[in-house]
């Protein structure tokens, strides 16, 4: 069934522009839908209606491109930065449309999703849709005592903190890794959890994006999402998330410490 999609959603998935090019070209009246003077947030069904652009006709939207990318620390997770470090964007394929899924800060490495779906990126990321990400801290300080508050919920600078899964374990003279799960994705949200809890992070990876997991994926590398992985994606992105604990309820979430 043909599908209908914002004009700035379909200009991305054709290739054209990411999507905030995409409003640009839109606001500046260098797009027409059947003849007429496109509006940003028209809808149309690109398989029906005649788009062109500065005055050449688009094609029908490709399939969006997903890829998955083990960011290494040390890595800007924007398009450019003008202080010449280098972004994610200098380690993958330039596709058209290109945009991450969230940020991972710099320092932080794991899985980071890129799409040039800009409209399943931004439902992905929403704090209300509640997409579970997992998260290896390796940290010094009371690994267990810290594990056993967090799962009681700590208390930021712009709110509680309820992780859905948490677990310690020692991974070295004076180091323990904390195993985190979360939902709400704020910005540096695990780093400053950490610190609150009294522990100094030696290391953050992001181990898994809702359905994704980094696996065996050396670190600079991409590949591209699993069939399933991508149905999941797809199924997350249409439905808004998968709420599946509510914030402030702690009886069900997991707790595991090693000593």
């Amino acid at each position: 069934m043909p599908e209908t999609m914002r004009i700035q959603r379909a200009l991305a998935r054709a290739g054209i522009a990411s999507r905030r090019k995409a409003e640009e070209l839109v606001s500046a009246g260098r797009v027409r839908i059947n003849g007429e003077v496109a509006e940003t947030g028209q809808s149309v069904n690109p398989a029906v209606d005649t788009i062109v652009v500065d005055g050449k006709k688009i094609g029908a939207p490709v399939a969006a491109y997903w890829v998955v990318l083990n960011k290494p620390a040390g890595v800007l997770t924007t398009r450019a930065d003008t202080a010449g470090r280098r972004t994610v964007f200098d380690l993958i394929e330039d596709v058209p449309g290109l945009t991450y899924v969230g940020r991972l800060d710099y320092m932080t490495e794991g899985v980071l999703l890129l799409t040039t779906d800009g409209e399943a990126a931004h439902k992905l990321t929403h704090p209300s849709n509640e997409i579970e990400r997992t998260y290896v801290a390796t940290v010094r300080g009371d690994g267990a005592e810290a594990a056993r508050a967090a799962i009681r919920g700590v208390e930021l600078e712009d709110g509680a903190v309820f992780p859905r899964d948490v677990s310690a374990r020692r991974a070295g003279r004076g180091l323990w890794e904390l195993e985190l799960t979360i939902a709400e994705g704020r910005t540096r949200e695990v780093r400053r959890l950490c610190e609150a809890l009294g522990l100094r992070v030696e290391r953050l990876v992001r181990t898994k994006f809702g359905p994704v997991k980094l696996g065996s994926l050396e670190s600079g590398r991409t590949r591209p999402l699993s069939a399933r992985e991508r149905e999941v994606i797809s199924a997350l992105s249409r439905s808004g998330g998968a709420k599946t604990i509510k914030p402030g309820v702690t009886r069900d979430r997991k707790r595991r410490y090693s000593r």
